[in-house]
């Protein structure tokens, strides 16, 4: 009987995901979980967004655009990019893609080579072990230190080597919710150089950054040729579900890779382009108010978390996840599992980020502060 193949079954479920399953049948059984596992904003999109693309589809924005994107859009990621990030790009030197996902498996199969390695500082999100098996190159992690597991160059550095073909930094972290120091960023961007190795740079958590001023990678170094920028409008905006992203670099990768569309998804959703582009443009205090309720949330978990006997975590600074270390010798899953079975409430195992996390649990806080009450009351009560 013909099988997949090694490259797709070399590829692991989200552990993530397999709690969100967990969570739904609980649900279906009339319970009342508290659900912390996706990192997904709990508001709606902002109105002027929803307006922007309704009166695209009415005026008959529902065909193609070019597999690079709106040219209005590009520019206006090349804009945001400038001021927002100290980034500069120009328009022709952005892609407009099917959300973050995309963009990073775009940039992977840009940088990395069959069998080259892919290196990813640890705790990850699992994607990217992902991306790179169906590159069909080497995921190779690197674990960070407990117990902040902040970006650490001398051993990412170390393990770079001939077969390196890029590195995948993502700050603020997910899931630890750290941000990454500009110094190791950039020791790291130009041991990548004298390697001609990549910097995959995700930052789609960019603008949920509390404790200091947003810093794009390709802004923090002299070799910004060598670092390719992902970002989204899922998170900042609360736009999960339209599925717009970007990549950014120099115009010979973004090329290279705009070839690859014309045979994966051709172009993101034309009303989800003009959405973006109404996002990217329109009013701020939306988007604001999002920001401000997000480090509110941070402020009460990480406060609750570094009082709660049984239960550790490294302070967030940007995204919205904790990163705990519970008091117990329970595996992540059995002890995730656990959680939901007794406690009702869903946390994300923390080994499925890697051997980095083995025994944590990711919690997110893009819940309402009601809810993350609740759910650290049942947490400090299960554990």
């Amino acid at each position: 009987m013909p099988r997949p193949t090694a490259r797709v079954r070399s590829c692991d479920r989200s552990r993530i995901r397999v709690m969100f399953d967990l969570a739904d049948e609980a649900e279906r059984e009339g319970r009342d979980p508290v659900r912390l596992e996706v990192g997904e904003p709990d508001f709606d999109t902002p109105e002027h967004i929803t307006e922007a693309a309704v009166d695209a589809l009415r005026g008959g924005a529902t065909h193609y655009t070019s597999n690079a994107g709106l040219l209005e859009l590009r520019e206006a990621i090349a804009d945001t990019l400038d001021a927002e990030y100290g980034v500069e790009q120009t328009p022709d030197e952005v892609l407009v893609t099917t959300g973050g996902m995309e963009a990073l498996h775009l940039a992977v199969l840009a940088t990395v080579e069959q069998g080259e390695e892919l290196l990813i500082p640890s705790p990850a999100w699992p994607n990217y072990w992902t991306q790179a098996r169906l590159a069909d190159a080497d995921p190779v992690e690197v674990p960070m230190a407990a117990p902040d597991y902040d970006l650490d160059a001398e051993r990412v550095i170390d393990r770079m080597g001939p077969d390196t073909g890029a590195v995948v930094l993502c700050s603020p972290s997910n899931p630890t919710g750290r941000v990454a120091d500009p110094d190791e960023v950039r020791a790291i961007v130009e041991a990548a150089a004298e390697h001609d190795a990549y910097v995959i740079s995700d930052e789609v958590y960019g603008a949920l950054t509390y404790d200091r001023d947003p810093e794009g990678v390709a802004s923090m170094t002299g070799n910004p040729e060598h670092v390719l920028t992902v970002g989204s409008c899922s998170k900042a905006f609360a736009m999960t579900g339209w599925r717009v992203g970007w990549l950014a670099g120099t115009a010979d990768v973004v090329d290279e890779t705009t070839k690859v569309r014309e045979s994966t998804t051709c172009c993101a959703p034309t009303m989800a382009q003009h959405g973006a582009l109404a996002a990217l443009t329109g009013p701020r205090d939306p988007v604001e108010e999002m920001y401000e309720a997000f480090r509110e949330r941070r402020d009460y978990v990480a406060d609750r978390l570094e009082g709660m006997d049984g239960v550790t975590a490294p302070r967030p600074e940007g995204a919205f996840y904790a990163f705990l270390e519970p008091n117990t010798d329970e595996a992540s899953l059995p002890l995730a599992k656990r959680l939901l079975e007794d406690g009702d409430v869903v946390l994300a195992p923390g080994d499925g980020f890697g051997d980095a996390g083995r025994g944590q649990l990711r919690l997110s806080f893009a819940n309402s502060l009601e809810r993350l009450e609740l759910g650290l009351d049942r947490i400090e009560e299960t554990i």
